[in-house]
């Protein structure tokens, strides 16, 4: 009987296993060219091909990295106003942090820490599908951050080795690949009227703000916006 348990688990862990890898596949292949862009990037800004493999070990956040790394190269030196603008853009974290916290709470604090380190949109996005689709798992998550993270520092060493032989990747036209990536994850979210409402509503107030606000604030006010208009409409609904 223990034993006959103890395959079963392991079998629902080999699932959840293969159900990760299944499902952050296509979000994977989008990652490819968005590194080798950041690789290709980094020394086009001057710096050297450890330099540019390093920030994607230790800081793995692909729209930070882009910041960065065009600051260094228009001659921006001063560490703090890096920092300053690379946390402004990163802000939307919290939001994501703040989803996940019921389910991630209850982990200890070590793994707690790990995960967040490797907390990215693509790792939220499918995270959070899967749990609306099933339930969460944090088996599912560590998979899936784990292979973004592998995936994302090779293809910046493949960026790196191409620096020589692409001088401008985004004329390639690389840059669409994330958004035309989360568009595949977000639409099948949209199974009713408040998910259409709230993309809709963050739509419209994303663009307006990109128009009218300097750098990335259009992120963090489409977030909360989002956020609002979705709390007050489920509120009203389970009100009701």
């Amino acid at each position: 009987m223990q034993l006959s348990n103890l395959l079963l688990g392991k079998n629902e862990l080999a699932e959840e296993v293969w159900v990760a890898l299944r499902e952050c596949t296509p979000v994977v292949l989008g990652v490819v060219p968005f590194g080798i862009t950041c690789g290709i990037m980094g020394l086009t800004a001057n710096l050297s091909g450890i330099e540019t493999i390093l920030m994607s070990v230790f800081v793995f956040a692909g729209a930070s990295q882009f910041i960065g790394i065009t600051m260094l190269g228009a001659g921006i030196t001063g560490w703090g106003i890096i920092i300053l603008t690379t946390l402004l853009v990163n802000l939307r974290h919290l939001i994501m942090g703040s989803s996940l916290a019921p389910y991630m709470i209850r982990l200890p604090f070590p793994l707690q820490a790990f995960l967040a380190f490797f907390l990215t949109d693509e790792a939220y996005a499918l995270t959070i599908s899967r749990i609306h689709k099933a339930r969460y798992s944090v088996l599912y998550q560590l998979t899936v951050s784990t292979m973004l993270y592998v995936v994302w520092v090779l293809a910046t060493i493949v960026g790196v080795i191409l620096g020589s032989y692409i001088s401008d990747p985004l004329t390639w036209g690389l840059d669409f690949a994330m958004p035309a990536t989360f568009l595949v994850l977000l639409i099948p979210l949209l199974a009713d009227r408040i998910s259409l409402i709230v993309f809709g509503m963050a739509a419209v107030v994303s663009v307006l703000a990109t128009l009218y606000l300097p750098g990335k604030w259009y992120i963090i006010i489409a977030c909360l916006t989002a956020s609002l208009i979705g709390g007050l409409l489920e509120g009203d609904r389970n009100h009701a």
